[in-house]
């Protein structure tokens, strides 16, 4: 009875094996049949510019349709307990308005703090915009915001659940953006969430990254917040409330470069990461939470080390991350850098959601793109390139005590991982192509 009884469990275990490894083969077949291979993107020609010259910020500023701003204060606020006290301190001092842009905000303790300090603002006077989109927000609920509203704040929805929004369904605000009184912005990964202000039972806090922002770039993130608020409620946001001309002591050289697919810039932040990958002639340093590099993305970082011998770092997730299939279909992408001498590591105490692009200590990139194709070419997106020492090295100090935290993968490792853990990889092959 005891082998009969083995027997059973081996063949029941078998038999759901095949049965998961059918059905995911049957939903790739789906997917291409539905899909066309997208194009290779790849820069006409390599950058004859060093990224450090005058040249290339001016090539790059006319290439991404992003004016330079050359009187910015930039200042890096290193997880949720420092950006959301950053963030709440700027509203509770707000004087004209605050126009909040988030993919994600949630209900819990600091979604209530943010309500809270937007319906004092607002009840002072103060004119309090939000947008949050309609799928990543959904759960939140109207009713959440029923004081803000009574107070005379403004929530609107972007793309929501409705029949006549079906057609854009595809389409979120991935922004996660910040403006208050037209003269300090925050912009970085982050919404607004508890799982990034504090730990949860086994579920330590999320590691992320904000930028606040002062000076002369506000009124280009702000310009960022008004497409999305003339898009969801049909008002064009001007006047000196919101728009405010100031300017810093000199820092650096810094480009607000935002991605509207539906507003045509879908390919802006395509440009931004591939000039900016193709550029560098010592180092890559990503930091992105969800790795699903098309073919344009891997073939660039693979030239990068055997062509120009580039020191190619890939922080991810590791066991922690939120989204298990994402980083098992990742995977996939793995061997052609492994095999080309990239290195890739997986941070290891917490989720990390932060997203980061760091060029030869040169060129330093936050916001809310990431290494995927939604961010690509289907979401919206805003993200901050600055040419300035001081914020890269910040960065790039941050970078490497995450390294520190993290598990280097071989490629010996990756060639033996077992066969559940590589079907996944087929939904990632499948993406790698789509675009």
């Amino acid at each position: 009875m005891p082998g009969i009884m083995f027997a059973e469990v081996t063949v029941s275990t078998s038999f759901i094996v095949i049965a998961y490894l059918s059905i995911l083969a049957m939903a790739v077949l789906i997917i291409v049949a539905l899909f066309d291979p997208g194009l290779r993107y790849r820069v006409s020609a390599s950058p004859s510019e060093s990224n450090d010259s005058d040249d290339f910020l001016h090539m790059l500023e006319a290439l991404v349709d992003a004016k330079v701003n050359q009187t910015t204060r930039l200042t890096v606020l290193t997880n949720g307990p420092t950006f959301y006290e950053a963030e709440l301190e700027a509203i509770r001092g707000a004087e004209r308005s605050v126009n909040l842009e988030a993919y994600i905000f949630q209900k819990g303790e600091i979604g209530q703090r943010f309500v809270t300090a937007l319906t004092e603002r607002s009840q002072a006077g103060v004119t309090v915009n939000v947008v949050l989109d309609g799928v990543g927000s959904a759960g939140v609920g109207k009713n959440f915001f029923s004081d803000l509203k009574k107070a005379g704040g403004n929530v609107v929805w972007y793309n929501g659940m409705k029949w006549n929004k079906l057609p854009h369904f595809n389409n979120r605000t991935h922004r996660e953006l910040l403006v208050v009184d037209g003269r300090t912005a925050f912009i970085g990964g982050a919404g607004v969430a508890d799982h990034w202000f504090k730990d949860k039972s086994k579920h330590p806090r999320w590691r992320d990254t904000m930028v606040k922002v002062e000076g002369d770039a506000v009124p280009h993130l702000q310009a960022t917040f008004a497409e999305n608020w003339l898009e969801s409620c049909g008002e064009v946001l001007f006047g000196p409330d919101h728009f405010v001309r100031q300017e810093c002591e000199r820092q650096g050289d810094v480009l607000i470069v935002n991605s509207t697919p539906s507003g045509g810039g879908a390919t802006r932040a395509r440009m931004l990461f591939q000039v900016l990958l193709a550029s560098a002639t010592k180092t890559i340093h990503i930091t992105t939470p969800y790795f699903l590099p098309d073919r344009s993305v891997i073939d660039e970082l693979v030239r990068a080390v055997r062509e120009r011998n580039v020191e190619v770092v890939v922080l991810v997730p590791g066991k922690r991350s939120d989204h298990m299939l994402t980083r098992s279909s990742s995977r996939h992408a793995y061997g052609k850098l492994l095999k080309a001498g990239a290195s890739i590591h997986e941070y290891e105490p917490s989720m990390i959601h932060a997203k980061i692009l760091l060029i030869d200590s040169i060129w330093g990139v936050v916001g809310s793109t990431n290494f995927d194709n939604r961010s690509f070419g289907i979401n919206d997106e805003v993200n901050l390139a600055a040419r300035d020492p001081d914020f890269t090295q910040r960065l790039q100090q941050d970078f490497a005590k995450d390294l520190a935290c993290s598990r280097k993968v071989t490629y010996q490792e990756w060639k033996r991982r077992p066969v559940l853990e590589r079907a996944p990889e087929l939904l990632g092959w499948v993406l790698e192509r789509q675009q």
